[in-house]
């Protein structure tokens, strides 16, 4: 565990030190805190529903653009090299650099929980589906940048690695709509694979335990083919 710390503790400093940090997070509260705006005065209603819904879209580009370099940057500088003959473990590479892709994600949201408190003064909101929704917000995050790892595992060209992100991503999320033009088996197949389905709920204030276990599984299992790949360097 100490390990997996010190590389989760580097690789946070690696992305404060460059611009990336600030870039991503300044665009991501800006067009955030537009929607907000826009949403609440189209709307009038004290509700951050549509707002999730939206922000799940920025995602899309937004996660692809912090993970794209978590491994690829390692490839290309060479660096994986010290790391791959230092005594860690690749496991405790691939999980420290996406802990630390998620600490940067949640610092991100973190500043959108404004928005909440600007709806209990301008009215009486449901606080059921502003938690669960960004619960869920949290969940599709979180597996978005775990994608984002992975593809950034298969590559040493950082913007190969978020151009195939965002296309694993959108082939996650458009599942659901490609499900009613198949049979009703292989539909109800794509429809439990796909990132959309399992994301509705949350913006209603529905936190289903198969929800949460399908986002826990896409993360594991990126992050283990993740590991899987960057241990297949080790013999070439």
């Amino acid at each position: 565990m100490r390990n997996l710390a010190a590389i989760t503790q580097k690789e946070l400093k690696s992305f404060f030190a460059s611009p990336i940090a600030y870039v991503v997070s300044a665009a991501f509260l800006a067009v955030a805190g537009f929607l907000f705006v826009m949403i609440l005065f189209i709307t009038r209603e004290a509700s951050l529903r549509y707002l999730f819904g939206n922000l799940v879209v920025i995602l899309f580009f937004i996660a692809p653009a912090i993970s794209m370099r978590l491994l690829s940057e390692e490839f290309r500088s060479g660096s994986i090299e010290l790391l791959m003959t230092s005594p860690v473990h690749d496991w405790e590479v691939v999980w420290g650099k996406w802990f630390a892709a998620l600490g940067l994600f949640l610092a991100m949201v973190a500043l959108t929980l404004f928005y909440p408190l600007v709806l209990k003064i301008l009215g009486n909101p449901d606080w059921g589906p502003i938690i669960s929704g960004y619960i869920g917000l949290i969940l599709m995050g979180s597996t978005m940048l775990a994608l984002g790892e992975l593809t950034s595992s298969m590559t040493s060209n950082q913007i190969v690695a978020a151009i195939l992100a965002v296309v694993f991503i959108l082939i996650l999320w458009l599942l659901d709509a490609l499900a009613q033009y198949t049979t009703p088996a292989i539909g109800s197949v794509f429809t439990n694979m796909a990132l959309s389905s399992h994301y509705s709920d949350f913006m209603k204030g529905v936190i289903d335990t198969k929800d949460v276990l399908y986002f826990l599984s896409v993360i594991v299992g990126s992050l283990f083919l993740a590991t899987q790949i960057l241990q297949s360097r080790r013999w070439r």
